[in-house]
């Protein structure tokens, strides 16, 4: 039997979710099914993690009961070694591990600062100061930038596309300074925008986040 490892050096914000599939694959699950089911995602690509086959601990951390969990995983996860995998999450995590890995791989021939934005750092102070190769700024929209991902890319112009909203120059130089504001990497900002729907992206909305999901957390604590 294959033990399925995973990379726990950087954490995953963002995933698919694809709705049509979803739909299809959970119509028979009443409220509360759905509501594990969806819980159980969560957690998985959250921790990067198989689900532990612990009942009472999982009723605890999803807040839902233990029959409609036990249910859920019956129906849609496989256990192994006492862990409870999901065939998906295992393929979408290997994934985004390898393509981690070719970007860690990237930085370290010196390319790429430690916190890429995917776009170089602009000051006004300085505005006759010389621009190198990383600070360079973003010029051609239709171009994949420096630092993010193609699916990321591809999926924020389908965002911006499907809201009638072209993506301008003007607004990608503002998610930049965002991102860089709130010590994201554009990657991870544009990740964040199509989890949330959102066409542009502010460092004191992810402040907020931030801040509600340590209260929350401290309430589980």
């Amino acid at each position: 039997m294959t033990t399925r490892t995973m990379n726990l050096n950087f954490n995953m914000h963002y995933y698919q979710h694809h709705i049509g599939d979803y739909k299809a694959a959970t119509i028979h699950l009443n409220n509360d099914q759905d509501l594990a089911y969806r819980r159980l995602l969560e957690m998985y690509y959250d921790t990067e993690q198989p689900i532990p086959n612990d009942i009472p601990y999982l009723i605890r951390r999803l807040r839902i009961d233990g029959q409609s969990i036990q249910c859920v995983l019956d129906d849609f996860f496989t256990l192994e070694e006492d862990k409870w995998h999901h065939a998906r999450c295992d393929r979408e995590l290997e994934s985004y591990s390898i393509f981690r890995a070719r970007q860690k791989a990237n930085g370290s021939k010196g390319g790429r600062p430690n916190k890429p934005t995917g776009l170089p750092v602009e000051t006004q102070a300085q505005p006759k100061k010389t621009l190198t190769t990383n600070h360079k700024p973003i010029t051609n929209i239709n171009t994949t930038p420096d630092g993010v991902s193609d699916v990321v890319w591809s999926d924020f112009l389908q965002l911006r596309k499907t809201k009638k909203s072209p993506l301008t120059q003007t607004a990608l130089q503002s998610i930049v300074r965002e991102a860089k504001k709130s010590g994201w990497t554009l990657d991870a900002a544009l990740q964040e925008c199509c989890t949330r729907g959102w066409l542009s992206f502010k460092a004191e909305w992810v402040q907020q986040k931030t801040n509600i999901d340590e209260q929350n957390r401290r309430r589980l604590l």
